[in-house]
């Protein structure tokens, strides 16, 4: 089965990345005993944040997410990414890091971390996550 709309994003690789993420999460939390919100982590990098995981720790967590995406790539052969220009990387980045801070965690935190502990904030944030991908996907689709 294939998605025209997305040539190399298959159910299959949806589920195995699905799987990864909470298992990683799962790790994270039992192993470190800390939930893998990359703002969490991102604030401890820089220093913005409280917890007492270390920057260098922090850094090998932030640096670990793209290397280990590129190792997987490598292997299945994956076509590279294509991302956007960089003023939009830029803005879209300032965005996202007001959005985290406002809505007090990022999508990872909330939507994998927060929901499986059953948080009534993180699932009021991921109901919020979801239905605004949807707004968004409706508008684009509507001026396309």
């Amino acid at each position: 089965m294939t998605f025209d709309a997305f040539p190399y994003a298959q159910p299959l690789h949806g589920l195995v990345g699905g799987l990864l993420i909470g298992l990683a999460a799962a790790m994270m939390l039992l192993g470190a005993g800390r939930i893998a919100g990359v703002s969490g982590i991102t604030a401890r990098a820089t220093g913005l944040g409280k917890g007492d995981m270390s920057p260098s720790s922090a850094w090998g967590f932030l640096a670990g997410l793209p290397i280990g995406a590129a190792v997987v790539a490598v292997l299945l052969g994956l076509a590279p990414a294509r991302f956007a220009e960089w003023p939009v990387l830029v803005v879209a980045g300032l965005l996202v890091g007001f959005g985290t801070r406002m809505g007090s965690g990022c999508t990872s935190g909330h939507g994998v971390c927060g929901v499986s502990r059953f948080s009534a904030r993180s699932i009021v944030a991921t109901v919020t996550f979801i239905a605004a991908g949807v707004i968004t996907v409706a508008l684009i689709g509507a001026l396309s």
